[in-house]
């Protein structure tokens, strides 16, 4: 298991080494009550495999997805998820708070 940020980010350094497609998805912005920290990061491969966290799960469907076409697409998105938008709802953000979350291509 994966400990720190430091980890996920050297898993995603051995990843694009290997050849591997990536994308690097890291809480920017927290208001509320959010379930990770700014700074939190998920790694996701081209496949849809991944490490980390930015959501604590409940939003990290949508990243993936999100991530993939990031990496196909080699152009950066903000994603945002909140208490106040109906796709955080059908994500499940039932936390009351919001986040945005940054996802970008490893080169």
């Amino acid at each position: 298991m994966l400990s720190t940020d430091t980890d996920i980010l050297s898993a995603a350094q051995s990843w694009r080494e290997a050849g591997r497609g990536v994308a690097l998805a890291t809480v920017i912005e927290t208001w509320g009550s959010a379930p990770r920290p700014v700074g939190s990061h998920l790694i996701i491969d081209a496949e849809g495999n991944f490490l980390g966290s930015v959501s604590g799960g409940c939003v990290e469907g949508a990243v993936i997805t999100e991530a993939v076409e990031v990496i196909e697409e080699g152009r950066p998105r903000i994603l945002e998820f909140g208490v106040a938008d109906e796709t955080a709802w059908r994500v499940g953000l039932s936390c009351g708070g919001r986040i945005r979350v940054l996802v970008e291509r490893v080169e």
